[in-house]
């Protein structure tokens, strides 16, 4: 069934919940997964950013965005962690609006969740391409592109 998400979102600390309506986090989710999804999106502290990345990936900092997939058949199932430390001090010092930030780690996630990787150049190319022809149908410049130009 095309389109069907069920969308979860768990935000502790409110502090940006204007970045991140529901209805926006679910047309960012379910542009990446066009088919059929169980999602949840959670956002996190430093803390337990860096606590899940410690546990899960063996690496003991904070991360910007961790994707827990569980399925892919019938229908998409994982979890989106966003951490809200690491996304604003990005967001800030790659000089871009908060949202969009948020916008394309929720799609970059959603990405991973669907199968897409980026551990060799080739996956990497290509799942940066697909990120910024995604942020571009929202009005998004491509991330990729801004830190490849002089400053």
């Amino acid at each position: 069934m095309r389109g069907l998400l069920r969308l979860s979102l768990q935000m502790p600390d409110g502090r940006h919940r204007a970045w991140l309506p529901r209805h926006r986090v679910a047309r960012w989710v379910s542009l990446a997964l066009p088919g059929p999804a169980e999602i949840t999106v959670r956002i996190v502290d430093v803390a337990e950013a860096r606590r899940l990345n410690r546990e899960f990936r063996g690496k003991d900092y904070a991360t910007n965005v961790l994707t827990f997939d569980y399925a892919r058949e019938p229908a998409v199932v994982a979890d989106i962690v966003l951490c809200t430390g690491v996304v604003e001090h990005e967001a800030r010092t790659q000089g871009i609006p908060l949202g969009d930030h948020y916008a394309h780690l929720v799609l970059h996630g959603a990405l991973h969740a669907a199968g897409h990787d980026h551990r060799h150049a080739r996956e990497a190319r290509r799942m940066e391409r697909l990120e910024a022809e995604l942020l571009a149908r929202l009005g998004i410049a491509d991330p990729y592109r801004r830190s490849e130009e002089p400053r």
